[in-house]
């Protein structure tokens, strides 16, 4: 069957009121599939009526409706016609239901470490009935009360509050009413923390192979999460309202985290197995403000249908970003999304896939999950922060507090929210929703300034696109040392279709730098004058303000992107600037942008003197003797993944054997130079194999099987193919992601070749096998580097296919644009 349409769930949340679900799930039937057995309690408005629940289980065991035995072999596809509705109606069934290896639904994971089990659940958009039977959208919110039963040595976690009342037995309180998307169960023989902050029991939960690793990071983890507790108690007036605080962080998470209320699940990556960078810190402490604000945003009022995706995702964005900054120790937070989070925005809103924050026409879940992007995230909440910026803090949470109030666990829309703020601003935020949130694409501002040599004669502003502007606009001039320092800074309205004179700098000595969009307040393009950019290339590095430096940085990507400054002259920047780079948020973002987007739009032939320029700005960076422990490491990480020549690989075969500037490489950094080598050829399965039998844990496992994928030889890839494009391999999504990354890694320019067509003739049928599947092998495996127009035909041809899968469509449509625009680049 199709995935549920709106007209469907509206039809649906007309009918039923669901009371209740009890869901008693059990874990101990071996290796493929779990028992459940729900029951749901419902009301419906018209006598007689008829309805559908959605499910996906193995075996549909029984079904009795109302007393009435409901025939199995009625389940048409993953739903149950349900006829003959009372007033208040009982529906029992009972499943089998399979266990995933590709994180949807309930995902079981061995431990190569030591055997041990553990699951997790995850029911975003479409995902739950492949855990238990439910009417599942999210106006159709309900208590869900839980009990497991589970080997004796296990914890299960839930998003109520449980204890265990006999040997593997668990039961837990009902929550409030949630929608079924946020549902999730948690277990395994876990390492477990516990605290309490302002009488909020907290939990921290994890593999028992990573408890080290637990211990290590709960100090700063309990830190984080109080912090944000307290400015998020500041903010709203409705406290926080689901009980218990649990935090799981668990292996092969296809997402960061997940925001269930009760028990949020984190990618166990970021319990840092090893020493972070400052940047990975900080970012952490976003996600856990980001999945706290959610709490609120998305589980207290929750968004009636998912083209209100934004009324989730970018709010909780906008305050994961500014409570970390204002609660934490991590106050430079906003300069990583102007570096970094931003540029995933700017792509999206450039691409042909671009859509509005506040999506209108979403029919289906299966068009809503697409949507879960850098629109729905930055973008949303860059605008977000010109909201704020124009209506002012005071109005701006009257009326989320108003929102909050009228909804509470219910379910809300744009319009309803737009209401609360027009009544608590008296401004015409409607329309600014219909300039902002209701339109795609990024507007341009361009700075047009005459002087004479000394003294500027005129200065504008000049919009290009359809909304108005709150921005800055920063004046800098040059000391005795060539150094840019602040001179002022105002802000300035801009509307759209004119230009926006600047009245305060005519005939005020002409400046070194004039910066529009100083502060970051605005989600816009930016272009400079000529000065304003000759003092950026010369001078970037010796800006005092990280922020400011951020935007530059991202000024200069978005132009090497557009065509309008060529790659040479990225890496002249480069080479310039980022060794002297003191905050390693940026360095990470610069050198992740040379090795995923510049380098492959370099012709084959160029790419190893352009490798070997950012692998000597990584030394550079490494040498300096105040480079902190982030800038070494986000450095180091460069500099053995552009590792090339018989010198270079030389180094690194010594870094990891003796260790690299003093400090042994952690398990993530010695693979990824196991990769670098089997890429170069250097090392081969013997070397790899050995490793793996030394460390056969996530991380070596995950990495054994990029280097694999990245051997050179013939029969290395083959074998990497068919483990790519087997679905009865049995990899998981980590492991088939591991592969992907590793596969283009090396090969000469014929194997490539040959691959590109494969790839473009067989990626069709991955659409067959699940959306995770399908976006992995769309993008994690897209042929990045084989920026030709050749290879933009074979893509575009496998776009005109009308059998893709909406999954597999929404990722290759935006990897062919930002391939074209590569091969554009290289010319």
């Amino acid at each position: 069957m199709p995935a549920l349409q709106r007209t469907e769930a509206r039809t649906r949340a007309r009918l039923l009121q669901v009371h209740g679900y009890a869901i008693d799930l059990d874990l101990t039937r071996g290796e493929t599939v779990f028992g459940c057995t729900t029951v749901i309690r419902f009301g419906s408005a018209e006598a007689g009526a008829e309805t559908f629940l959605d499910l996906r289980p193995r075996t549909l065991h029984r079904a009795v409706l109302n007393g009435t035995e409901l025939d199995p072999a009625a389940l048409d596809g993953n739903r149950l016609r349900l006829t003959g509705l009372l007033a208040e109606n009982e529906l029992r069934l009972e499943t089998d239901q399979d266990y995933s290896s590709t994180g949807e639904g309930l995902h079981r994971y061995t431990d190569p470490a030591d055997g041990a089990v553990y699951l997790y659940a995850t029911c975003g958009p479409d995902l739950a009935p492949l855990v238990f039977p439910c009417f599942d959208q999210p106006d159709l919110k309900a208590p869900l009360t839980v009990a497991a039963t589970a080997p004796a040595d296990w914890t299960v976690l839930a998003n109520g509050a449980g204890k265990q009342v006999a040997a593997g037995r668990w039961e837990f309180e009902p929550t409030l009413p949630i929608s079924t998307y946020l549902f999730t169960v948690v277990a395994g023989p876990l390492h477990s923390v516990y605290s309490e902050h302002d009488g909020i029991p907290l939990g921290l939960h994890g593999r028992r192979a990573l408890a080290a690793d637990l211990d290590r990071e709960a100090a700063e983890l309990f830190e984080v999460t109080a912090a944000s507790f307290d400015r998020l108690h500041q903010l709203f007036d409705q406290r926080y309202p689901f009980g218990r605080y649990e935090q799981a962080f668990m292996p092969e998470f296809n997402w960061g985290a997940m925001e269930n209320p009760g028990c949020v699940v984190f990618a166990e990556d970021m319990l840092f197995h090893s020493a972070p960078t400052e940047a990975e810190r900080t970012t952490r402490a976003m996600v856990v403000a980001h999945e706290m604000a959610h709490m609120w945003f998305g589980d207290l009022v929750t968004l009636r249908w998912w083209d209100d995706i934004w009324l989730n995702e970018s709010f909780a964005e906008y305050l994961g970003y500014r409570v970390t900054a204002e609660a934490t120790r991590f106050t430079s937070s906003w300069s990583g999304f102007a570096v970094k989070r931003k540029g995933w925005g700017y792509d999206a809103d450039q691409r042909s896939t671009t859509h509005p924050i506040a999506a209108s026409g979403v029919e289906s879940v299966a068009e809503a999950m697409s949507n879960f992007d850098g629109i729905s995230y930055a973008k949303g909440a860059a605008a977000l922060r010109q909201l704020v910026a124009w209506l002012g803090d005071e109005a701006f949470f009257a009326g989320i507090n108003e929102h909050f109030a009228r909804h509470r666990l219910g379910n809300a829309e744009l319009s309803e929210f737009l209401d609360v703020l027009a009544q608590s601003s008296g401004r015409d935020v409607h329309g600014w929703a219909e300039r902002w949130l209701r339109t795609s694409g990024v507007d341009t501002l361009r700075l047009a300034v005459r002087h004479d040599g000394e003294r500027v004669l005129s200065a504008e502003l000049v919009p290009d696109g359809s909304r108005p502007h709150l921005v800055g606009l920063g004046v800098f001039d040059l000391d005795g040392t060539g150094r840019p320092v602040l001179r002022e800074s105002f802000e300035v309205e801009v509307e759209p279709g004119r230009p926006t004179a600047l009245p305060q700098l005519a005939g005020a000595p002409r400046p070194a730098l004039l910066l529009p969009n100083f502060g970051d307040l605005s989600w816009a393009k930016i272009r400079l004058d000529e000065d304003s950019w000759r003092t950026v290339a010369s001078a970037l590095s010796r800006i005092e303000d990280p922020l400011t430096r951020a935007v530059l940085w991202e000024h200069a990507r978005d132009l090497t992107r557009d065509g309008e400054l060529p790659p040479a002259a990225y890496l002249d920047l480069v080479a310039a600037h980022l060794p002297g780079e003191p905050v390693d948020a940026i360095v990470e973002a610069v050198l992740t942008f040379c090795r995923l987007r510049l380098l492959p739009c370099l012709a084959p032939a160029d790419r190893p003197a352009a490798e070997a320029r950012v692998a000597s700005a990584a030394r550079e960076l490494l040498a300096r003797p105040e480079a902190d422990q982030g800038l070494r490491l986000a450095a180091l990480k460069s500099a053995i993944e552009n590792a090339t020549g018989p010198e270079q690989l030389a180094e690194l075969e010594g870094w990891l054997a003796d260790g690299a500037y003093g400090t042994e490489l952690s398990a993530s950094l010695r693979w990824a130079g196991l990769v670098r080598l089997a890429a170069q050829g250097v090392i081969g399965e013997e070397r790899i194999a050995v490793e793996l039998a030394a460390d056969p844990g996530l991380t070596a496992s995950e990495g054994a099987a990029r280097a694999r994928a990245a051997l050179p030889e013939v029969e290395a890839k083959e074998r990497a193919w068919a483990l790519l494009f087997d679905s009865a391999g049995g990899l998981s999504n980590a492991q088939l992601n591991a592969t992907a990354q590793g596969f283009w890694q090396s090969g000469s320019e014929q194997v490539q070749g040959a691959y590109l067509e494969r790839y473009f003739a067989e990626i069709g049928s991955a659409g067959a096998r699940g959306d995770m599947t399908a976006r992995l092998l769309a993008g994690s495996l897209f042929p990045t580097g084989q920026s030709t127009p050749e290879a933009v035909a074979l893509a575009e041809r496998t776009l005109a296919d009308d059998g893709l899968s909406p999954a597999l469509r929404r990722v290759l449509t935006d990897q062919v644009d930002d391939l074209a625009r590569a091969a554009r680049i290289r010319g």
